[in-house]
């Protein structure tokens, strides 16, 4: 079959390109197919794949694709890879031990969402032994490497997916993610690596490795790929005993960006750790200092919370997990089970059910701490790994560099957290260097929709991008306009800090209200009111309440007071609050003040 010389443009780029080249006729996925299945032939010798792609294996797939339509299905025609710890039909499971290899009767459930929506598994890739590493080195199949970085680490355990789609032979890739295993390959690779909030991606079908905190992740070249996925990956299955329903308030197929005041919480600076590496260090400190040139507000907090969790992944009980996957063939047959990785996850076998109770007590007080840090923020931001180790250096100390690349991901599964990595700034000499943002549990659309503004900020779209991403409207949020009592510090504040909600930005309205003082009392209340003309800006503030604590909100607000819509300086419209012209009846006319507080003030000099 004749080579198109598009193909790799195509892959090397975004989904959505594909789907539009699939849909004008510019390409077919035979032809994507076969490209991959050549390219990947040539360089066998890079250990990338465990079941290569191979072309009549595929051709199922792709004859059934010849009876539907490309826009027909949401994913029609998209090759992507699974990581080798993940059953597809057709393909033998082997988490990278030949002597625990199967043939699965039946794919993953995720890996099924995925065919049903038109993709096509084109292969198995590489992976650390179980799922136990972040190296990406620790495989009897070898060691993949990213031929852009060919005496680097490529990071794990997800090491073949991250290459396979760094080298581009497919469009994306599924991994999962215990301990920073999605996160890590894809800061080594320049990818965005999305884990989302445990138990929204099903793991029926994949090998466990602590299987109470196992999640499988995607590998995309950019945010609104990863949503793309996400949204058709994230449905609920009833037969996993860890998957869990998405929130109302994180719609996955709500992608957009963020708009408006952004504040993320920084690592303090002298917590900061990069193990020596002095170009991670510079590369953090320009990803950083490029934020805040855009207006990014950020906020420096303790993280010493989160290092204290993530201590409890390897040091703490639950490494018994990891025993408990493999205890009959780490009991039957040891040697099979590279020494490494034998170690690690017999040290699982001793540990004692007092242990796993004050590990959970602790763990509990642990995320309270780390919520409290982060209150008022957007989401954190992390690098993702401190340093990117070279092989030799590996060969040194695998242990203990393995245990400091989970500085910064290994505590995320345990205080139930989301994440998503996404490329910063790169080092000195133009190797990549990955940021992470991290939310709470059910906050991934949030966190897609920063990771949105962050890509746009630190990697600016070139003239080839053809995609606009759209606002992201925040269905777990109401931003409300305040201008009276329920601004900082004055009396009524406190209903909406004790709803949780936080303040975003102190404004003025658009030159269209006038403002009143209205009578009773107290509290007293200004009345605010649209006028035609004669009208002034007035001083507002911006808040940001949970949804669900809107409702209980409203109650409170007494006649002739209500929630209308606002206009602000800058022209956008947000619901805040209004007049009835009949409460106006004894008030007094303050719009010369520009403002409540300084009417306030007024009245004490």
């Amino acid at each position: 079959m004749p080579q198109s010389p598009n193909v790799a443009i195509f892959l090397e780029g975004s989904v959505s390109d594909l789907l539009k080249a699939y849909r004008s006729g510019q390409i077919t996925p035979d032809v994507v197919v076969e490209h991959i299945v050549t390219a990947s032939a040539a360089i066998a010798e890079n250990p990338i794949w465990i079941t290569p792609p191979d072309h009549a294996r595929l051709q199922g797939y792709l004859d059934r694709l010849a009876d539907t339509e490309p826009d027909s299905l949401p994913l029609w025609g998209v090759p992507f890879a699974v990581k080798d710890n993940i059953d597809v039909a057709g393909m033998p499971t082997t988490a990278a031990c030949p002597d625990y290899a199967y043939q699965p009767a039946a794919s993953a459930f995720v890996v099924q969402r995925l065919i049903d929506a038109g993709a096509i598994p084109v292969g198995k890739t590489n992976l650390d032994q179980f799922a136990t590493g972040l190296v990406g080195v620790r495989s009897p199949y070898g060691v993949p490497i990213n031929p852009a970085l060919p005496d680097r680490i490529p990071g794990g355990s997800s090491s073949g997916s991250a290459i396979a789609l760094a080298c581009n032979l497919a469009s994306f890739a599924l991994g999962t993610d215990t301990a920073g295993s999605g996160r890590i390959p894809a800061a080594f690779n320049r990818l965005t690596g999305f884990k989302l909030t445990r138990g929204l991606l099903s793991t029926r079908g994949v090998v466990p490795a602590c299987r109470s905190l196992d999640c499988v992740t995607l590998f995309t070249h950019n945010t609104a790929d990863a949503a793309l996925i996400a949204s058709v990956t994230a449905t609920f299955d009833s037969n996993d005993p860890f998957a869990r329903p998405n929130s109302p308030n994180n719609a996955l197929d709500a992608f957009g960006q963020w708009q408006g005041p952004l504040k993320l919480a920084v690592i303090e600076p002298n917590q900061l750790a990069f193990f020596g590496d002095t170009t991670y260090a510079d590369a953090y400190r320009k990803t950083v200092d490029r934020l805040e040139q855009t207006d990014v507000q950020l906020k420096p907090i303790d993280f010493n919370p989160f290092v204290a969790a993530a201590n409890q992944l390897y040091d703490g009980p639950w490494i018994t997990e990891r025993y408990i996957a493999v205890s009959e063939l780490l009991e039957r047959s040891p040697d099979v089970i590279l020494p490494v990785t034998r170690n690690i996850i017999g040290a699982g076998k001793e540990r004692y059910a007092t242990e796993v109770y004050k590990s959970i007590y602790l763990l509990a007080e642990l995320r309270n701490q780390c919520l409290f840090g982060l209150s008022g923020c957007d989401a954190l931001l992390t690098p993702t790994a401190g340093r990117h180790f070279r092989l030799k250096e590996l060969e040194a100390d695998p242990v203990g560099h393995n245990q400091q690349l989970g500085h910064y991901t290994n505590y995320m599964n345990l205080l139930d957290m989301c994440g998503l990595a996404i490329p910063g700034m790169d080092t000195v000499s133009d190797s990549p260097f990955g940021i992470t943002l991290v939310g709470d549990r059910f906050q991934d659309a949030r966190l897609l929709a920063i990771g949105a503004r962050l890509e746009k900020i630190l990697r600016p779209p070139t003239e080839n991008d053809s995609e606009k991403v759209l606002p992201f409207k925040d269905p777990a949020h109401v931003y409300l306009a305040v201008c009276g009592a329920h601004m900082t510090d004055l009396p009524l504040n406190h209903q909406l800090t004790s709803r949780g909600a936080v303040l975003i930005e102190a404004t003025e309205s658009a030159s269209k209200y006038r403002l009143y003082a209205l009578a009773g009392g107290p509290p007293m209340r200004p009345g605010m009111v649209r006028v035609n003309e004669d009208g002034c800006a007035i001083k507002l503030e911006i808040w940001r309440m949970p949804a669900q604590a809107f409702t209980s909100f409203l109650a409170l607000i007494p006649s002739p007071l209500g929630i209308g819509n606002i206009e602000t300086a800058s022209g956008k419209s947000v619901p805040g609050f209004i007049c009835e012209q009949a409460g106006l009846l004894g008030a007094t006319d303050i719009t010369e003040f520009g403002g409540w507080r300084s009417y306030l003030a007024s009245k004490t000099s």
